[in-house]
């Protein structure tokens, strides 16, 4: 039986594929590889049947989402662990046999972080997720010499474009919601997974790159920021109960207002405005969580969280 499945959404991606999945094919661990396919244009079919005969092959006929594209192949794995990877990621020879052992190291870490480079191979692009009070989700190290963080250290959620999961919690906790079609479904997770007294980490030495907004198209785009926005306000809303959400709600309120001015002068402040305003008109779609008096412990774990990355978010 193979160590994990890596499990590769993919849309319109064929001129990346080749450099993702050959990186895969060097890895020092044996492993299955599932691609789901969201209805490419681009001939990514034809070309993975041909060059990648090995790789299990998912057709969907239409993009159904990363959400659900990912939940197909997490349902369509049999091994104990499967890591999540975006088209446009390529690994180091033993960035997946890292993230295995470091998931490994406790049977309460849910998933596992790479350190994430940008294309340059010098500065972070991801090493790991916050999220704070405001409702904002941080890339730690976004920019920063991929040397400041070489030790391994507990984080509030791991970016699912290339992170390992533990693959039997999901049974407990549940899939990628698939409401969100695309943004903000890996906090989502992660925050259900803390619910439920699991934790996430990063792992400095599971090195991969990433180019970046590949398949979006650009780091900010109408798309992008109105759905992402959408998801801003499903996120607290499904997670924390009322109490929790009305303490916290001039936070986030503060939060989306600070947000909408960044995207006013960016020139996407409409976008952003009738993303929060499609969450706030559409939040029968989302089912929160149930709320549970033997959690309580986690959950006010979760708000000293919240509260210590807001403040690390502000001064750093």
């Amino acid at each position: 039986m193979h160590d994990l499945t890596v499990i590769i959404p993919n849309f319109n991606g064929k001129h990346l594929l080749k450099q993702c999945f050959e990186s895969l094919k060097i890895q020092n661990c044996s492993l299955d590889v599932i691609i789901v396919d969201n209805g490419s244009s681009d001939e990514s079919v034809d070309y993975i049947k041909q060059n990648y005969p090995e790789f299990r092959l998912i057709e969907n006929r239409e993009n159904l989402g990363f959400s659900k594209a990912v939940n197909q192949g997490i349902k369509a794995s049999n091994t104990d662990f499967v890591m999540l990877l975006n088209n446009d990621v390529v690994l180091e020879e033993n960035a997946v046999k890292n993230l295995l052992n470091c998931i490994k190291k406790d049977s309460k870490i849910f998933c596992a972080a790479s350190k994430m480079l940008n294309a340059d191979k010098i500065t972070i692009d991801d090493a790991g997720d916050d999220y704070t009070l405001l409702g904002w989700t941080k890339k730690v190290g976004n920019g920063k010499p991929e040397s400041a963080y070489t030790k391994d250290r507990e984080i509030f959620s791991a970016c699912a474009g290339a992170a390992i999961y533990r693959r039997k919690v999901f049974k407990e906790i549940g899939y990628f919601d698939e409401t969100f079609f695309a943004y903000m479904e890996d906090v989502d997770m992660s925050y259900r997974a803390r619910i439920h007294g699991y934790k996430c980490v990063y792992s400095s030495n599971a090195i991969v790159y990433h180019l970046g907004s590949a398949t979006s198209g650009s780091k900010y785009n109408s798309f992008k920021i109105k759905l992402a926005a959408r998801n801003n306000v499903y996120v607290p809303y499904k997670n924390m109960p009322w109490p929790q959400l009305l303490l916290n709600l001039i936070f986030l309120l503060i939060g989306y207002f600070i947000k909408y001015l960044f995207f006013l002068r960016k020139g996407y402040g409409k976008d952003y405005l009738d993303g929060l305003k499609e969450g706030l008109s559409s939040l029968n779609r989302v089912s929160k969580v149930d709320f549970k008096g033997n959690r309580l412990t986690n959950y006010l774990s979760i708000e000293w969280y919240l509260i210590k990355n807001t403040i690390h978010s502000i001064w750093s």
